[in-house]
């Protein structure tokens, strides 16, 4: 059977020749014979009404070539259709025709060896009637004892084929049934581990709430130390005059300043610890301290010029 018109694709490019007159004569040739044959389907009728439908199913003055073409190959497809079923309802009335002769003698012996139909007792006619469905079931055309056997062999086979995809079945079913109970058991094992874990967070949230709270009560009380100390510390900066000029390099600056103070007063001061061994006479003992405070107030005049020196240089 051609399946030409199961492809037909109505966008693609008509060929040249499509338009022409032989091939618009095929196409109203065609249609022509499809509103004949559905004129005369419908009995008188319809044969009256057919010119009108073949009217109708004509194609236009100017047809277009893509249409022209798509019924064409439309046509052609049915067309070979149709004859393949002609060819197929000629062999199935053969064979009906073949059937209703064999029906037709075999009726005629049975009828002549006294077995016809209505002739027969109710347990034979039961007998035959089970002889006929077990025919049908077995798919038995004729009465040869070697149909019998092939088909009950056939049978034999199908039976075991069922039983073998039973068993295949019988046991996916069972492997089945094992794999759900273990993936059941899994489950219930998977449930309750997430229920502890869900205890266990909660209860690790609990104490990590609580160890959170605890420090930032000690971070708050920190915090306050921490405040009240740099309040004490700027306060005692101001006491000493400290200002955002003094930095570390200057700080290093006068310590390095002060040490050389040190170093030049030291002399001084191993001269005045020299005068502990002043004389045991009064006058002389007074003329020495004398001497003494003129040097210690020389010495301290000279300091604090110094002292003045620096601190008029790193105000500069």
């Amino acid at each position: 059977m051609d399946h030409a018109a199961e492809h037909l694709d109505p966008t693609e490019p008509a060929p040249a020749s499509a338009s022409s007159s032989a091939a618009v004569a095929e196409v109203n040739a065609w249609l022509s014979s499809l509103a004949a044959e559905a004129g005369s389907g419908g009995g008188a009728g319809g044969r009256a009404g057919g010119g009108g439908a073949a009217a109708e199913l004509s194609l236009g003055p100017e047809p277009t070539p893509r249409g022209v073409a798509y019924l064409r190959a439309l046509a052609a497809a049915s067309q070979a259709r149709s004859r393949a079923a002609g060819i197929a309802a000629a062999g199935l009335r053969a064979q009906a025709s073949e059937f209703r002769t064999e029906a037709a003698r075999l009726r005629e012996a049975l009828e002549r060896a006294g077995f016809a139909r209505d002739a027969l007792p109710p347990p034979a006619a039961a007998a035959a009637r089970a002889v006929a469905a077990v025919a049908n079931l077995l798919a038995i055309r004729d009465t040869e004892m070697s149909s019998f056997v092939v088909a009950s062999a056939d049978l034999s086979l199908r039976r075991a084929e069922v039983e073998e995809k039973r068993d295949k079945v019988h046991k996916e079913s069972k492997a089945l049934l094992d794999y759900t109970r273990k993936a059941i058991n899994k489950l219930t094992e998977l449930k309750k581990m997430l229920e502890k874990f869900k205890n266990d967070v909660e209860k690790q949230q609990a104490e990590q709430m609580t160890d959170w709270q605890t420090k930032l009560v000690m971070m708050d009380s920190k915090e306050r130390q921490y405040i009240l100390q740099v309040s004490n510390y700027k306060a005692m900066l101001n006491r000493v005059g400290y200002t955002p000029e003094i930095n570390h390099g200057v700080l290093m600056e006068m310590a390095e300043h002060k040490k050389d103070l040190e170093r030049k007063t030291k002399p001084i001061a191993d001269t005045l610890r020299s005068y502990q061994d002043l004389p045991p006479d009064k006058a002389l003992a007074a003329l020495a301290i004398e001497d003494k405070k003129r040097q210690y107030a020389a010495a301290e005049k000279y300091l604090e010029d110094v002292l003045q020196s620096a601190l008029t240089t790193t105000g500069l």
